[in-house]
């Protein structure tokens, strides 16, 4: 009969193996959710315990429970012009971002070697220059004095521009999106193939048609949320909208602002409101995209 003694045996120390790095790789998964620790606690600090603060104080008017602060909110023009001055510039300076970004993004794609590399990194740095100093750079270069606008108008190609209006923080706006955008969009184009093309072509696409039933289709997840991420950035911007304007430009940022550090009228509750308001928007917008992004992989699939 034989012996089956030594073969109990082995599979018994191959189990106790398994069994010890089992045991270590669970110490260590252990250890390792012990380093998230630290950013789980700053960001309870600095993103869950602020919002949970807005949202009950922004139900207190007058030391009471109340939704007065919504009601004057929608009966105020002047916060309902706030509200309309941001989401108009944040959309229009979105669109405008997005669609310069993509082919900017695509055309370092088609770069090669050093180029790109160059272009990538000047790219980081540009979208790192932003907030007061952006805002100043452009009061020196395209201000009432600034060098560029000098110039145009002894060229005759301007009459009258004014960087701290509008039209002035829409050219603001479009050039601290278009790095962001090109930063997200630029690894979506990893995802289109060359044989595609090539394929296309054999079968007499035009390059138009290629882009139209092949190229967007593809890279629509990622133009969407880099959309989404462009609007976001745009209605959060404070600081150099207000290093701009001097606060004097409309917008709900600056209405918060004014109203948490306000010299004459200090309202913290409806700044609260305020801030309520606007994530409940940038919320919207968001459960669009993903709403958007679910219908187009059913389609797909």
């Amino acid at each position: 009969m034989a012996d089956v003694s030594i073969p109990c045996e082995q599979a018994s120390h191959q189990q106790g193996k398994i069994n010890m790095f089992k045991k270590y790789f669970s110490r260590f998964h252990w250890r390792a959710a012990l380093l998230t620790v630290p950013f789980i606690a700053l960001f309870c600090l600095f993103q869950i315990a602020p919002m949970i603060w807005v949202l009950i104080n922004s139900f207190i008017y007058e030391d009471t429970w109340s939704i007065a602060n919504y009601l004057d909110i929608f009966t105020n023009d002047f916060y309902l012009q706030s509200f309309k001055n941001t989401l108009w510039l944040s959309m229009i300076c979105s669109v405008i971002g997005l669609l310069v970004s993509a082919v900017t993004a695509f055309s370092i794609y088609k770069m090669q070697g050093k180029i790109r590399s160059m272009m990538i990194s000047f790219t980081t740095m540009a979208s790192n220059f932003s907030g007061v100093p952006l805002a100043f750079a452009f009061i020196i270069i395209l201000g009432f004095n600034g060098a560029i606008t000098l110039q145009l108008k002894a060229w005759g190609l301007i009459e009258d521009f004014n960087i701290y209006s509008a039209s002035g923080l829409m050219v603001l706006y479009i050039y601290f999106q278009i790095p962001l955008g090109i930063l997200l969009l630029y690894p979506a184009f990893d995802a289109l193939k060359p044989e595609w093309e090539d394929a296309a072509k054999t079968m007499g696409a035009s390059k138009f048609a290629y882009w139209c039933k092949v190229g967007i289709p593809v890279i629509s997840p990622a133009l969407l949320g880099t959309f989404i991420i462009l609007v976001a950035n745009a209605v959060g911007a404070y600081a150099s909208t207000y290093a701009l304007t001097s606060g004097n430009y409309n917008l709900v940022t600056i209405r918060i602002a004014s109203l948490v550090s306000g010299d004459l009228y200090l309202e913290p509750n409806m700044a609260a409101a305020l801030s309520v308001l606007l994530i409940a928007i940038l919320g919207f917008i968001t459960a669009i995209h993903h709403w958007l992004l679910k219908r187009s992989y059913h389609a797909k699939s």
